[in-house]
Formats: structure tokens, C-alpha cells, sequence
């Protein structure tokens, strides 16, 4: 997009701030949004609220982790706020460290300031090292350190990202303190409602699926959907609907794109057999794994399927 003076138009991206986020280090991998404005917020609804009512171009958010799994929070707003797509998805390397005042030892903490997933992936850690502590949560891993610097904070120390020292006077109390030292966690780039990318064979398809009652069987029916067309589903995770207690919605990503002959006929399944579908979006994956499959579920399988059923209902001899 240009102004009227073939200029490219600034665009604002919303993340989790303040600067030094995970999320902005996720926000950094996105060429289209270098020289554009980066505004930080304080959780995931502002920011999907930014871009649905046009505060912004796009968002990004944490949407799962390696260790403890989906954001719920991430997974619910995407659920309930319509007009987003999923363009693109990025993977950032999670480390931690512990971090007070200058002068603070490691003995004097007994209250930590943490965002609640960074001290779920640091559980082991304190009960080891600081088993009597107790846990204050935070806006952001950031903003654990922050305010220990602004007073806001009554905490003697905070679990945060390793660029924190590069920015802020504060201690290191101890490095490495996550509990797995491979902890990955993925961002996706939210715009709002627009034609997926073309196909580029390592794609995802992410998409929210109700049931449509409650009986024996439902959820195999729902996930034969894909499994009658060769789809790998790389997460499926329930959430509460919250109208009605055991009423649950599916959180799904599947491998391939929409564009792809087998998972639009797995959507058309779907959408007759469910009340609500939502599409996510089709966007690359972040690891850039090519998808494979079967070739009995290529594209010219159900294009020459379809071909037959021409044939027959036209009376063609052949068919």
C-alpha cells in the first residue's frame, strides 16, 4: 500500500511489551514489518483489538509452547473476535534468567515477579533453588524486571529474558533457570480478513471446530474429516465454549493448505458436519517442512474423482 505519493504507507504492528519481549524478538523475524511502527501493549485482546479495529495492520501474539502447551488466552480471543487471519507463524528459542537489584543475592529472594508461563517453565528451578519463594505474576517477562526498577514491584527479584541486561542496571542472580533447555514458543502474525498466500508445499491451516452435540463418537467423526484425506494434525486442544458446562470447542492446526484439494474437501466435511467452523487462516510453516502425503491424496486424485462424477451424472459411457 502507498499514499498518493507511491510512498509505502507506514503500517503498525501491536505486540507484548514493553521492548524486549519474546514477542518482539518474534515481531523482529518479519521483514515486512522492519521501518514500520511497533506498538507494545499489555496483552493479547488489545492487541487482536488493534488490528480489528484498525489500529493496526497486524499483531503478533504467542499462540503455543513447547512445554506447557497452547495460550489459552491466545486461543480463546481468536475464537471469539471475528474478521482475523493467521498470515505467518515464528518459533523463538525461550531462555530465562533471574534478575533483582543491584546488590541482591540469590538468598535474599523470597517473593519472584514472573509472567505466569515463563514461572510455569522455571517451576523446577525455583522449588529447587528457592523452595520457600512465592510467585508474583506480571504483565509481561519484561515487565517482571521492570518493576522491580520502578518500585511498582515489592518482589526482590524477576525471571526475564537475557536482553533485559543489555537495557537496565540489574543483577544476575542465575542464567539458564528454564526447566527445558530446548523450550520453543511459537508466534503467529494476526492480520485482519484477507485471501490466504498462495501455497508453498509447507504449509499449515489453523481452524476452530465446535461439535455439533454431544454423543458417542463425535470427536472421531469430527477428526475423520481429516483422516479419510491423509491430513497430519499437528495440535488439537479443547477449549471450554463457556455456555454450557462440558461444552468444548477444538483448537486445530493441520498440515497443508487450503488451496490443497484434499484439505478443501476436508473443510467441506467439516463445515457439514459442524455448527461453527472458523478459518484461522493457511500461512507457511515456520520450520519450512515440506508436507507429504500419500499420493493417493495428491490433487489430481480428487480432481479425476470429480471428473468421474461429471461423467456419470452426464451419462458419459466411459465413466
Amino acid at each position: 500500500m502507498t499514499d498518493d505519493l507511491g510512498v509505502p504507507a507506514r503500517r503498525t504492528y501491536s505486540y507484548l511489551g514493553p521492548a524486549g519481549t519474546f514477542t518482539e524478538a518474534a515481531l523482529a523475524q518479519v521483514p515486512e514489518a522492519r521501518e514500520h511502527a511497533w506498538k507494545p501493549v499489555h496483552n493479547v485482546g488489545e492487541a487482536l483489538g488493534d488490528v480489528v479495529e484498525g489500529r493496526s495492520d497486524a499483531a503478533m501474539i504467542a499462540i503455543e509452547n513447547s512445554v506447557d502447551g497452547g495460550v489459552s488466552t491466545a486461543q480463546d480471543a481468536l475464537a471469539t473476535m471475528p474478521g482475523l487471519r493467521i498470515v505467518g507463524e515464528y518459533l523463538v528459542p525461550v531462555t530465562f534468567v533471574l534478575v533483582g537489584l543491584p546488590g541482591t543475592r540469590l538468598a535474599d529472594v523470597s517473593l519472584v515477579a514472573a509472567h505466569p508461563v515463563a514461572y510455569a517453565q522455571c517451576s523446577r528451578w525455583l522449588s529447587r533453588e528457592l523452595p520457600a519463594h512465592a510467585h508474583l505474576p506480571a504483565a509481561s517477562n519484561v515487565a517482571s524486571a521492570l518493576g522491580l526498577l520502578d518500585g511498582t514491584s515489592n518482589a526482590e527479584a524477576a525471571i526475564a529474558p537475557p536482553a533485559i541486561l543489555e537495557h537496565h542496571n540489574l543483577e544476575l542472580l542465575a542464567e539458564n533457570i528454564g526447566d527445558n533447555a530446548n523450550a520453543v514458543t511459537r508466534f503467529v502474525l494476526v492480520s485482519r480478513t484477507v485471501p490466504p498466500p498462495p501455497p508453498t508445499g509447507a504449509d499449515k491451516t489453523s481452524l476452530i471446530v465446535e461439535l455439533p452435540e454431544e454423543y458417542p463418537g463425535a470427536l472421531r467423526e469430527m477428526l475423520s474429516q481429516f483422516e479419510t484425506r491423509g491430513i497430519n494434525l499437528s495440535l488439537l486442544a479443547s477449549r471450554p465454549i463457556g455456555d454450557a458446562l462440558g461444552r468444548y470447542r477444538f483448537v486445530i492446526d493441520a498440515d497443508g493448505h487450503i488451496h490443497d484439494e484434499r484439505m478443501a474437501d476436508a473443510l467441506l466435511g467439516l463445515r457439514r458436519f459442524s455448527p461453527r467452523v472458523t478459518f484461522l487462516g493457511s500461512y507457511p510453516r515456520a520450520d519450512r517442512v515440506i508436507v507429504r502425503y500419500p499420493d493417493r491424496y495428491s490433487d489430481d486424485v480428487f480432481v479425476d474423482a470429480r471428473d468421474w462424477l461429471r461423467g456419470v451424472l452426464s451419462g458419459d459411457p466411459e465413466s
